[in-house]
């Protein structure tokens, strides 16, 4: 256990009356510890910076229709239900390409699930896409040649796609096989969400870079995966591969900026370019 972790989730343990059912662990973003509240499997959970608190005020604004529930809140904490199904979207994917369409097309219905929820004011904290790829437009003018030219070329595309939006929902903003959970009876249900509004069809574009190198550069799945989604969605692919392109720029940027390793989606960007060119002709 760790014992700073468990004394900053003490004082919230005894104010909703949980009983802890594993230790208490501290990420980067937050201080989690599985626990039972009122029988029910729980996440205790206290952001630690900004971005992840405004995810959860996202999170309780879906009121759990296509994301985990929300079974207490107050500041920066929450108590999360927890998932208890015996599905894994990173397993499925991994068994081959059957099992990987199939993850596909889960993800793809709960993010629909999630954009629908449009009966209540927005959270406040929400910002929009074109702040959310600065990083990639800095990047890009200072690295315009790297990888084939595939930053500069992101960051024209994103552009383009974000001046001319098809639509403006409540994104969840990191769609992945991690991040939509099996919630047995109540199915599967997104957790983790980002604090982002926009077109409905940038949160389709990570499921091409996931669930691992070894699956989202497997030859074929790129050109397979977008056609899954065109399917599930009604996004043209041509527009879905813009998406990937402008998506993959960003994810590429964001980690060499942090000293990361950028490569998964660095090759995600190049399929895209290669593609669109060979559609364009």
């Amino acid at each position: 256990m760790d014992p700073t972790a468990d004394s900053r989730l003490a004082p919230w343990r005894a104010r909703w009356s949980l009983t802890p059912d594993g230790p208490a662990f501290a990420t980067p973003s937050s201080v989690l510890q599985p626990v039972t509240s009122e029988g029910r499997a729980a996440y205790l959970k206290l952001a630690t910076v900004a971005e992840e608190a405004a995810g959860g005020r996202v999170l309780r604004w879906w009121n759990g229709r296509g994301a985990a529930p929300v079974l207490a809140a107050e500041g920066d904490a929450l108590v999360l239900e927890r998932a208890t199904g015996s599905g894994d979207l990173a397993a499925l994917a991994a068994s081959g390409p059957d099992g990987d369409d199939a993850a596909t097309r889960i993800l793809c219905r709960a993010a629909l699930r999630l954009h629908a929820v449009t009966d209540r004011p927005r959270p406040h904290v929400l910002v929009g896409l074109p702040r959310w790829f600065a990083e990639l437009f800095e990047h890009a003018q200072a690295h315009p040649h790297a990888h084939g030219g595939m930053f500069a070329r992101a960051a024209a595309t994103a552009r383009g796609l974000l001046a001319a939006p098809e639509g403006d929902v409540v994104l969840h903003g990191d769609i992945h096989h991690g991040n939509v959970l099996d919630f047995a009876d109540d199915g599967w249900l997104a957790i983790d969400p980002k604090h982002i509004h926009g077109d409905p069809a940038f949160d389709f574009a990570n499921i091409l870079c996931n669930p691992s190198a070894e699956v989202a550069l497997a030859p074929g799945r790129f050109e397979r995966t977008v056609a899954v989604i065109a399917a599930e969605t009604g996004i043209p692919e041509r527009r879905m591969l813009r998406w990937a392109l402008a998506w993959a720029g960003l994810s590429a940027a964001w980690s060499e900026r942090s000293a990361g390793d950028g490569s998964n989606a660095v090759g995600v960007g190049l399929r895209a370019m290669r593609a669109l060119d060979a559609r364009d002709g």
